[in-house]
């Protein structure tokens, strides 16, 4: 996934795409559709409505460019914020359907999925926000289920070095089980279905 850029690059590209340039959109989708697509697949768990939420956002984005504010963080976090509430208004909407069509309500179960598909959406975001080096660390500790001593092994650190990275790798992932954003109101939080492609 791609890192966020530095702020003169986000606010530049926001002023090409408030001009029309359809190659920024591109840039734009070039640098951050892996990003969109992984986070809407981490909610939906479905390749099609991954695809389908990755054109919505990236339609939102093209004609709502302001709707991004420079002085509330960077691109990459505003656009994982959006991926993320589109994802969840989508599967809310999923949900009604099924309902509709006479199926059980299933509320406390349906909302449980919700809480656990963005929780681990925002895991998957705030690990790959993480420099590399803690990145790294954890993924020896955790993927290969290496211990600590294993691990400043294989990297080549100390063990205090090690024992440093997991704690802060694992203090960073902690925030992922705080409340997150849902499906809500305004031109950033509510759902951007519907909007366009480039014009």
């Amino acid at each position: 996934m791609a890192t966020p850029a530095p702020p003169r690059w986000d606010r530049k590209m926001q002023q090409r795409l408030a001009r029309g340039e359809e190659a920024a959109l591109c840039e734009l989708y070039d640098r951050f559709a892996s990003l969109v697509h992984g986070l809407a697949y981490r909610v939906m768990g479905e390749e099609d409505a991954a695809g389908q939420i990755t054109r919505e956002v990236f339609g939102y984005i093209w004609e709502n460019p302001d709707a991004y504010d420079p002085k509330e963080g960077n691109l990459r976090s505003w656009i994982a914020t959006l991926t993320q509430r589109q994802a969840v208004h989508r599967l809310r909407r999923c949900e009604a359907d099924r309902i509709r069509a006479g199926g059980e309500r299933t509320s406390e179960q349906f909302e449980r999925k919700v809480c656990e598909a963005n929780t681990a959406a925002r895991a998957d975001f705030i690990k790959s926000s993480m420099p590399a080096s803690i990145r790294d660390t954890l993924d020896q500790a955790y993927l290969h289920r290496r211990d600590y001593r294993q691990t400043a092994a294989e990297l080549g650190l100390t063990e205090d070095e090690a024992r440093r990275r997991l704690r802060l790798g694992l203090q960073m992932l902690s925030t992922a089980m705080q409340p997150g954003p849902s499906a809500g109101s305004g031109s950033a939080s509510g759902s951007v279905s519907g909007q366009g492609s480039p014009r």
